[in-house]
């Protein structure tokens, strides 16, 4: 119904009252005739006027009962016509009990006592301190964040820095401009904090301005941190693609609260700690979003494997590349013992975000961990070069991405499907639907009669599931290609034998039954 093509945001923050003031100036183009305009916003944010394309509505021309706001417009709209709508409102906010996992405004104070502020509003949506239309594929094409603060703080956002003006009373506001934001992207971030910055070369040839914003006694750890974008970005831009967002920042400043994937403007609150791979967990995962969330972005939250199962693999695929396989095996080794198996990682309908990481009733974890082995099963059928193909493809659209020749997308698992059948050149629905659309793992069944060892797979969509598997039969390694999901292979009495010797496929093992489950 409605194409998003500009979110003009105003607001004023106030710590003292924990809450905000706001002016959202938002500009759509209708694909169909319009007699009212529907919009998302917290009902703890009363609005005080509304005016349509400059014209100002009397006070009943908008309802809001449920944090579903109605607006009758003073006329229909055509299909291709333009609406501005500019909405005034204040209030205090939803407050978030554990963000980021439980989503609203954390009201906190810095080691000097300042107010030290964060959003994060991930699962409960955009309208927690914005109208907008809260749904994965409503991203408005460009967004102008004005952030007006008390004297002595930044306000470190979305986006290139466009200016900062000082105010007669030493407030200071703060111009940012967006392309394309996530809509739970788009996040306040207000503190007393320093910043280092730097400029990366590119292996693309092109130059991406970093900046970590960080409180200002932390200096020391911060410039440790610092020095692990570098290498970071050069990784990702290795194994996916371009940096996504060079025209505008790597941007990452500390929060309080542990962390989420705010676009260009990542929070990070991990307190510095290393993990014992040598690096910063927290930084890399929420670095992959801006590639597996933000630049490729999921038209559904059904589909939000894409976004979370990518992100979790690319922390093994670093070690591999930082300190070699065994490193790598080791770390999905610790991933596998978090896959619970309670529920398909994908329904095949609408979903919301509550659905798809609950860990009881949907698949929560799995969405990470299990999809992250399933990727890892993946790359090993494929191979590097066509596996890279794919997540390409997925991610920019084409399979040549450059500088400046892709902008952010949405995608689907019924997309990455199709890519991976045209990729492959063969129908890959045994493989993808046997991971995602079923709880039960794939099982390998081993009879041996007398020389002969026989292996058949046994997947929950009962189909055949023809995923080739090593077995190591004394010094030696063969691999089966089980056609139809069934091979034979002779094998001499007293040989040892091992099945998956360097466990490279996702299949149910026999300590997987009674497996305690402590996911995210």
């Amino acid at each position: 119904m409605l194409r998003f093509d500009h979110a003009d945001l105003s607001w004023e923050i106030f710590p003292d009252r924990q809450a905000i003031g706001g002016v959202a100036t938002l500009t759509f183009t209708t694909r169909a005739p319009l007699r009212k305009l529907l919009l998302d916003l917290d009902r703890n944010l009363p609005v005080s006027g509304i005016a349509i394309d400059g014209r100002a509505l009397a006070k009943g021309a908008w309802r809001n009962p449920e944090g579903r706001m109605t607006i009758d417009l003073p006329a229909p709209v055509a299909a291709g016509g333009r609406i501005v709508a500019r909405i005034t409102y204040a209030g205090v906010p939803h407050v978030a009990v554990r963000a980021p996992w439980d989503g609203g405004f954390v009201w906190s104070t810095a080691p000097g006592g300042e107010p030290w502020i964060a959003t994060a509003v991930q699962g409960e949506g955009c309208d927690l301190f914005w109208p907008c239309i809260d749904a994965p594929s409503f991203e408005p094409a460009q967004a102008d964040l004005h952030i007006t603060v008390p004297a002595g703080l930044q306000a470190p956002s979305n986006g290139r820095l466009i200016g900062v003006d000082t105010l007669t009373d030493g407030r200071t506001r703060w111009h940012w401009r967006a392309r394309q934001p996530n809509t739970y992207a788009v996040a306040l971030n207000i503190g007393p904090y320093a910043e280092l910055t730097a400029m990366h070369r590119s292996r693309f040839g092109n130059t991406i301005p970093l900046h970590f914003w960080h409180l200002r006694g932390n200096a020391e750890q911060a410039r440790g941190l610092f020095a692990e974008f570098g290498p970071m970005v050069d990784f990702f831009e290795t194994v996916v693609g371009p940096y996504p967002f060079a025209d505008e920042k790597l941007g990452v400043v500390e929060t309080p609260h542990l962390g989420m994937e705010h676009q260009t403007i990542n929070a990070y609150g991990n307190a510095y700690k290393r993990a014992p791979e040598g690096f910063d967990w927290l930084l890399h995962h929420e670095l992959a979003h801006e590639w597996f969330a933000n630049q490729m972005t999921v038209a559904d939250w059904d589909d939000f494997w894409l976004h979370e199962s990518y992100a979790q693999y690319m922390q093994p695929l670093y070690g591999l590349h930082r300190e070699g396989y065994a490193r790598y095996i080791a770390m999905l080794v610790g991933d596998r013992k978090r896959i619970a198996n309670r529920h398909a990682m994908v329904s095949g309908g609408p979903r919301d975000e509550s659905a798809v990481y609950d860990d009881v009733n949907g698949p929560g974890g799995d969405i990470y961990f299990k999809g992250a082995w399933m990727l890892h099963t993946l790359r090993g059928l494929l191979g590097d070069a066509a596996f890279g193909e794919v997540t390409r493809r997925v991610v920019y659209g084409r399979s040549d991405p450059k500088p400046g020749n892709f902008r952010p997308r949405f995608t689907s698992t019924a997309e990455y499907r199709a890519i991976l059948n045209d990729v492959t050149g063969r129908e890959m629905g045994w493989f993808l639907d046997a991971y995602l659309r079923h709880a039960a793992l794939p099982e390998l069944v081993e009879r041996r009669e007398g020389d002969t060892l026989t292996l058949e797979w046994r997947a929950a969509h009962g189909r055949p599931f023809p995923l080739p598997v090593e077995v190591q039969v004394g010094d030696a390694i063969t691999r089966l290609p089980m056609v139809d999901g069934r091979a034979t292979l002779n094998v001499p009495a007293g040989t040892s034998v091992l099945v998956d010797p360097m466990m490279r496929v996702l299949r149910r093992l026999p300590g997987d039954q009674g497996m305690t489950v402590t996911n995210r």
